[in-house]
């Protein structure tokens, strides 16, 4: 019996000792994650928009959709050069996160796949030349994937076997382009 107790006693204290020290390395990790993360947002937003230099977050407005997680404004000094949505659509096997870049007339200047978690070899093609294919594109009409054959305005050529993935790139795309009309009513 007193065995057992001592064995508890010491499973308690190393329990104890490791829960401290992981609680202490969260605290001085936590700040410069955090700092990391927001340096990768903020390269992001510049990749798809690379004529804005700084970036206002919106707040305080419904973007009317679920997908959109968050919209900035673009500015190069006080001029406003565009809109970036962030946006999450559902893919084959879990979320997609898209980043879009939308001029003020209106056109996508850039695309940008963030994490994601679809099939490696196919869903991943998705950060290569498939989302290339929206550059320039109009907002005002959604965009459409098609399966193969030349694409017409606004149609994309989906990814071989990863036409689900191509459909939520697609997806993520549209809902930004909605949320920057939305802010512009």
């Amino acid at each position: 019996m007193k065995e057992m107790l001592r064995l508890g006693l010491v499973l308690f204290i190393v329990a104890s000792i490791s829960a401290l020290v992981l609680s202490y390395t969260n605290q001085i990790t936590a700040p410069l994650i955090e700092q990391k993360s927001e340096e990768a947002g903020k390269q992001s937003r510049q990749a798809v928009l690379p004529e804005a230099s700084e970036f206002k977050k919106i707040e305080g407005v419904d973007f009317g959709s679920d997908i959109v997680s968050e919209v900035y404004e673009g500015y190069s000094g006080s001029d406003i050069k565009g809109y970036v949505a962030r946006t999450l659509p559902v893919g084959y096997s879990g979320t997609v996160e898209v980043i879009v870049g939308i001029n003020l007339d209106g056109s996508i200047s850039g695309v940008s796949i963030g994490t994601h978690t679809e099939t490696p070899g196919l869903g991943s093609k998705a950060s290569g030349e498939f989302k290339d294919q929206y550059q320039g594109m109009k907002t005002n009409v959604p965009a459409e994937v098609i399966k193969s054959g030349q694409p017409k305005e606004n149609e994309v050529v989906a990814i071989s076997g990863a036409t689900i993935t191509s459909r939520a790139v697609t997806t993520g795309i549209n809902e930004a382009a909605k949320a920057v009309l939305e802010i512009n009513k």
